[in-house]
C-alpha cells in the first residue's frame, strides 16, 4: 500500500461543559476539531447565519418579488453536477412555494453547451424566459450572461465559485465569495446559496403581507436537498453547513424527505433511519452525478422534483443504472491512467497531466481524483471534449493540500496566454479547456509550477487521526456516539484512530476483501475488522498499525462493534 506518514490531531483547548453522558474520547475528537464546548454542536436551525449577511439579496429579492408580482417566466439555469441539480430542485420547489407560477429549468449538456450559462445554451432557451435565476454557477458567464441580456432577459448570478478578475454584469449577484462580501461562511455550496436567497424572498414576500390569508410557506421541506448537495459537493462543513445538514439528516430519518431523495436512499439500500452524511457522500451524491457525467442531468433534476412516488423510483433506478455504467467506464479509465503513470515513472512529474484520446469527457474528473490519491500529487486527466469536438481537450483537476489547483491554472494563464482556452473553479478541483495540439505545452506548464510550489515535504501523503483508542475503548457504545456526533464531511472529518494489532485470524470475503479477527496486545481483546479492496493474493502481516473507523455493524438485526481498516503499516 502507499506510504503514509501518520500525525495525530492536537486538541485545539480543553473540553468543558460536556455531561458524564458524552464519552471522553469523543470529547477529546470534538477538541481536536475546535469544539468545545456542547454549544458548538447545537445545530438547530435558529443558529444559522442570517439572510442579511449575504451580499446581494437585496437586488436579487427585489427582482425576484417584481418577478413574482408581475407573473414573469422565470428559468432556473443549473448545473451538471449533484450541487446544481439539488440546487435547481430547490430553486424550482421553493420558487413555487413562493407564488411564483411560471418556473421552468434548463441544464447544460456539458458536451453541447459547456459549463454554466453559456451563449450556447442561452440561445437554446425556448420560449425565452423573462427572467433567469442561476444555480451553482454563472459567476463567470460573461458571455451568457451578455447574451442573455441582449435578448431582452434579466439575469440574477447566484454562484459559490471564486470570481475571476472579470465579473458579468447581471442585474443582481449573490456569492459569498465575491470580493467584499461579508457573509462570515465563505463554505456555502451552491445549494446553500440558492436556499438562503429563498429566505430573504420569503422575508420580503412576508413584509409586503404576501401571506396575510394564507399560511406562510415552510421552506424547511428543502432542507434534504441542501443537504445532500452540500455534502455531495465536498465543501467545509463549518458549522453553519452543519446545521444545514443536519436538519436535512434529520428530515430524511424521519421519513420526510421528497420522494426523490427517498428513492435514491432505498436504491442504494441504505436504510433511512441511520442516514449519515457519508451516505449521502458515497451513495446518493454519485448516482445524480452519474447522470450529468454520462447521460442528461435532467433526469437527476425529475427525480427530485417529482412529488409521484412510483415515478420517483423509476428514475432512482434509471440513475442506479448509468451510476453502475459510470463505475465500470471509471474503473478501465483508471487502469489505463495507471499504466500510463508505471511507464512514465522514469519523469516523477511533480504536477501529472494525462489525456488518453478514448476516454470519456464526463469522468475524467473522478480519474484524477483516484490517481491524485495514490500518488498524492496534483493530477488532471483530459478527454476530448466530445465526439464532434476532437481538436478540443476537457481536463478535471484535482489536488493536494498546499497546491490551489484554480490559482495555478491562473498563473499558467498568464504566463502563457491563449494556451488556456477556459477554467474555473476552486483551491483542490478545477476544470479547464484547451486546444488539443496545445497538451503537450500545458502539461510542461502545469509540472513546471507544481514543482515551484511544492516541496518533498508536501508531497509526502499525511493520515491525520485521532490517536490509539485506549483498551477497551472500542465499544458499541462509543460507535453509536461516533455515529450520532456528525455530521462528519469535509473540514470535520470522520473520526479515526491508529493502534498496534496482531492478526489472530482473516479470510477473504468476495474476491479483494479482508474479514479480520484483531488482537490488541494490551490486553488481549479481539475485535471484529474489514478492510474493502485490500486482498492482492498474499496474506495480511501477522501484526501491524492500523488506522481504522469505529463502526457499527448491523447484521440481521443485530448491532456490534467493528473496525473499518483504512490502512495498515507493518513497518
Amino acid at each position: 500500500m502507499r506510504p503514509l506518514r501518520l500525525r495525530r490531531r492536537v486538541p485545539q483547548g480543553e473540553p468543558n461543559g460536556w455531561s458524564a453522558s458524552v464519552h471522553p474520547v469523543l470529547q477529546q475528537i470534538y477538541a481536536a476539531r475546535g469544539v468545545l464546548s456542547p454549544a458548538q454542536v447545537e445545530y438547530r436551525l435558529a443558529r444559522l447565519l442570517a439572510p442579511q449577511q449575504l451580499g446581494g439579496l437585496d437586488q436579487a429579492v427585489a427582482l425576484l418579488v417584481e418577478a413574482i408580482g408581475n407573473d414573469w417566466s422565470i428559468l432556473i439555469a443549473g448545473d451538471y453536477d449533484c450541487d446544481g441539480a439539488t440546487g435547481t430542485a430547490v430553486a424550482v420547489r421553493g420558487l413555487r412555494m413562493l407564488g411564483a407560477r411560471q418556473v421552468s429549468y434548463a441544464v447544460p449538456n456539458r458536451f453541447i453547451h459547456g459549463y454554466g450559462l453559456s451563449p450556447a445554451l442561452v440561445d437554446s432557451l425556448q420560449p425565452k424566459p423573462q427572467l433567469i435565476v442561476t444555480v451553482d454557477n454563472g459567476v463567470a458567464s460573461i458571455a451568457g450572461v451578455a447574451a442573455a441580456q441582449a435578448q431582452g432577459m434579466r439575469v440574477i448570478v447566484t454562484d459559490h465559485h471564486l470570481p475571476g478578475e472579470q465579473l458579468p454584469a447581471a442585474d443582481a449577484m449573490v456569492n459569498p465569495n465575491l470580493e467584499g462580501d461579508n457573509f462570515p461562511s465563505k463554505a456555502l455550496a451552491g445549494v446553500g446559496v440558492m436556499f438562503y436567497l429563498l429566505l430573504a424572498l420569503r422575508a420580503a414576500l412576508r413584509e409586503r403581507g404576501a401571506f396575510a390569508t394564507s399560511s406562510e410557506p415552510d421552506l424547511s421541506v428543502l432542507l434534504d436537498l441542501v443537504a445532500v448537495g452540500t455534502v455531495a459537493d465536498l465543501v467545509p462543513l463549518d458549522f453553519n453547513n452543519r446545521v444545514l445538514v443536519e436538519a436535512g439528516l434529520k428530515r430524511l430519518r424521519a421519513g420526510r424527505g421528497c420522494p426523490g431523495v427517498v428513492a435514491l436512499v432505498e436504491a442504494s439500500k441504505r436504510d433511512l433511519a441511520t442516514l449519515g452524511a457519508s451516505d449521502l457522500g458515497y451513495a446518493i451524491g454519485p448516482r445524480l452525478n452519474a447522470a450529468g457525467r454520462l447521460e442528461d442531468m435532467r433526469i437527476g433534476v425529475e427525480c427530485l422534483l417529482t412529488d409521484d412516488v412510483a415515478q420517483a423510483r423509476h428514475y432512482a433506478e434509471l440513475l442506479s443504472s448509468i451510476n453502475q455504467e459510470r463505475r465500470e467506464l471509471q474503473e478501465a479509465m483508471v487502469a489505463e491512467a495507471e499504466i500510463m503513470v508505471a511507464r512514465a515513472a522514469d519523469t516523477d512529474a511533480v504536477g501529472v497531466a494525462l489525456f488518453e484520446p478514448s476516454w470519456h469527457a464526463g469522468v475524467v474528473g473522478l480519474v484524477a481524483s483516484k490517481l491524485k490519491e495514490r500518488l498524492h500529487r496534483p493530477v488532471i486527466a483530459f478527454a476530448p471534449a466530445s465526439d464532434d469536438m476532437q481538436d478540443e481537450l476537457r481536463g478535471s483537476a484535482r489536488s493536494i493540500a498546499g497546491f490551489h489547483v484554480r490559482d495555478a491554472l491562473a498563473m499558467i494563464d498568464a504566463r502563457h496566454p491563449g494556451l488556456i482556452l477556459r477554467f474555473g473553479g476552486h483551491a483542490m478541483a478545477a476544470g479547464l479547456s484547451l486546444k488539443t495540439d496545445d497538451y503537450p505545452r500545458f502539461a510542461a506548464a502545469f509540472d513546471t509550477i507544481a514543482r515551484e510550489w511544492l516541496d518533498e515535504d508536501q508531497l509526502q501523503a499525511v493520515q491525520l487521526t485521532d490517536g490509539e483508542l485506549p483498551p477497551g475503548a472500542a465499544t458499541l457504545e462509543l460507535a453509536r456516539q461516533l455515529r450520532a456526533a456528525g455530521p462528519w464531511g469535509q473540514a470535520f472529518p470522520e473520526p479515526v484512530f491508529d493502534n498496534l494489532f496482531e492478526c489472530a485470524s482473516w479470510r477473504v470475503m468476495g474476491q479483494r476483501h479482508l474479514r479480520l479477527s484483531l488482537r490488541d496486545p494490551r490486553d488481549g481483546s479481539v475485535h471484529d475488522a474489514v478492510m474493502f479492496n485490500a486482498y492482492t493474493g498474499t496474506p495480511p502481516p501477522s501484526a501491524f498499525r492500523a488506522v481504522y473507523e469505529l463502526v457499527i455493524n448491523d447484521w440481521q438485526g443485530r448491532e456490534s462493534a467493528r473496525l473499518l481498516l483504512r490502512h495498515i503499516d507493518a513497518s
